[in-house]
């Protein structure tokens, strides 16, 4: 995220009643959570720097998250879908937990974390954009004037560089932007598909899919756990079992009891926390003009999202 949000991926078509003042806020306490463990994501898997490939990361990591969700999954023994929904949570399991996470481990080679959740970020503006283009919600001029400002900020984050051990690379800048349109892509398609499927199942379902898709990268990950450090092994359990599966736990809580659009407004502090956290963790700072390219970013995510 996730990204982004490794964030926003679980949502219900239906709104629940006003709930009470504790349900509130317990909702609250379930969506800082969330945003504090996709923020950590990022962190994560630049602190298992080498130890593993991106491909054998992002298996271990939806290995481990498939496990998780499964017991949750087990315990709920809800009915699987069928026909469509099926075939949507099938797809969105290929395309945000086996693609988007393959590609984000791949974009932090060549990224500082805080730069990398930044690029993440202008998901919410791709999804708003494919929402209007094939879900009919059209382009109201908030959203244009988001997209500009947004893409005008990516410009910025590309010509700074990064407060890792290197600049940041087009390459790193390209694959970022490929992490974003993948978890927009995967959002919609949930979108459709959490109409006919409750949220644990299709959460599993996702996260079990993309850890199939992975499985040709499972040798690497043994070979590699082989001669990993222990600090290593640790961050992909890490991974797996709190940014993966706990965090869209809390989502999917959070969501359910309270206002959409709120909620997946505050996936607009993951940067910010991952900044913080992987410059006390990783020394590592985006430098000023990424900066400014990231509030750019975030400017007009904010703008967009306005009606």
């Amino acid at each position: 995220m996730p990204g982004n949000t490794d964030g926003g991926m679980v949502t219900t078509s239906t709104r629940a009643p006003a709930p009470s003042s504790a349900t509130r806020h317990r909702a609250v306490v379930a969506a800082l959570v969330t945003v504090l463990l996709w923020a950590s994501a990022f962190v994560g898997i630049r602190m298992i720097g080498t130890a593993y490939s991106p491909g054998a990361l992002a298996f271990g990591r939806i290995a481990v998250g498939a496990l998780v969700l499964g017991a949750f999954a087990w315990r709920c023994r809800s009915p699987l879908p069928r026909g469509g929904a099926f075939a949507l949570v099938i797809g969105y399991g290929v395309i945000w937990f086996a693609g988007y996470t393959a590609v984000l481990n791949l974009a932090e080679r060549h990224l500082d974390a805080g730069t990398a959740a930044l690029l993440v970020n202008v998901a919410p503006i791709l999804v708003a954009v494919f929402a209007g283009l094939f879900l009919g919600e059209g382009f109201a001029r908030p959203l244009v004037i988001g997209i500009a400002i947004a893409f005008l900020g990516v410009v910025v984050i590309a010509l700074g560089g990064s407060g890792g051990e290197s600049v940041n690379d087009g390459i790193g800048i390209v694959l970022g932007l490929v992490t974003a349109l993948l978890y927009a892509a995967g959002v919609l398609m949930q979108k459709v598909a959490l109409r006919r499927v409750d949220t644990v199942t299709a959460t599993f379902l996702g996260c079990a899919t993309g850890a199939v898709v992975l499985l040709p990268f499972a040798p690497q990950f043994v070979a590699q756990s082989m001669a990993a450090p222990t600090s290593a092994i640790a961050a992909v359990v890490y991974l797996g079992v709190f940014p993966t599966a706990i965090a869209f736990s809390t989502w999917a809580y959070a969501l359910a009891r309270t206002d959409a659009g709120r909620m997946t407004a505050t996936t607009l502090t993951v940067p910010a926390i991952a900044i913080v956290l992987s410059w006390l963790l990783l020394g590592e700072l985006p430098t000023v003009l990424g900066m400014v390219g990231g509030v750019l970013c975030l400017l007009g995510v904010a703008i967009s999202r306005r009606h």
